[in-house]
């Protein structure tokens, strides 16, 4: 009989919620292996921007350290990211506990605010579509307008203030470097430093590494 309405009605309440549950996990894990990712190329570029910082190459090293604030956003986003994950997971829990007492799932405008929240993330924003679209068909969720689905905060990793990029500058150089791109005495001057190929090398290396990761 349980096999018959399945065929007919398709998967109960309880398979929806438990098969919703485990792509939630499965994008989590996405999730912390973009941040390992993006921890080992951060870590990279910061060692590039002291050793530019020794060489006296003020632009260069400004360049990099704003892609080290770039990669700090990108990986506050994907930590909020993986809790919003982790807050539908407890939500559609307590939509479990619902549907058994009353035979269906109900509406949640928190789950739809989670929801169209991770569908602006590029590394999970398929499956969260595709998810939002059952949920939606199970009556969890209002139909959400395409201008909502569009909207994009990649703005918000684009736009780096100064006083940031500085502050990395500042903290990375022990201070040598941060102060509106002055630099101190103590720094070997510009004229006097050879172009070290290797180090140009690396640091185009790890910037094409962080804007694989933070383009999604």
């Amino acid at each position: 009989m349980q096999t018959i309405n399945r065929f007919l009605y398709g998967p109960t309440p309880e398979e929806k919620v438990r098969a919703w549950q485990s792509k939630l996990r499965s994008e989590q894990r996405v999730i912390d292996r973009e941040m390992r990712q993006l921890d080992t190329a951060t870590k990279k570029a910061q060692q590039t921007v002291k050793q530019l910082a020794k060489k006296g190459d003020v632009k260069s090293a400004r360049i990099m350290a704003r892609e080290v604030v770039r990669s700090h956003k990108q990986m506050d986003r994907l930590s909020v990211s993986k809790a919003r994950l982790g807050s539908i997971g407890n939500q559609l829990q307590q939509q479990l506990a619902m549907a058994k007492v009353t035979g269906s799932l109900q509406k949640s405008t928190e789950i739809m605010k989670l929801s169209n929240s991770l569908i602006k993330l590029p590394q999970i924003s398929q499956t969260m579509r595709e998810m939002s679209m059952e949920m939606t068909k199970a009556g969890i969720l209002e139909e959400m307008l395409d201008d909502t689905l569009e909207m994009d905060e990649d703005e918000d990793l684009e736009v780096e203030a100064d006083a940031e990029v500085d502050k990395v500058l500042y903290d990375l150089t022990e201070g040598k470097l941060g102060q509106a791109g002055t630099v101190k005495e103590d720094l070997p001057s510009v004229q006097d430093q050879v172009e070290d190929e290797e180090t140009e090398r690396a640091m185009e290396q790890y910037r094409q590494q962080l804007n694989g990761l933070l383009s999604g």
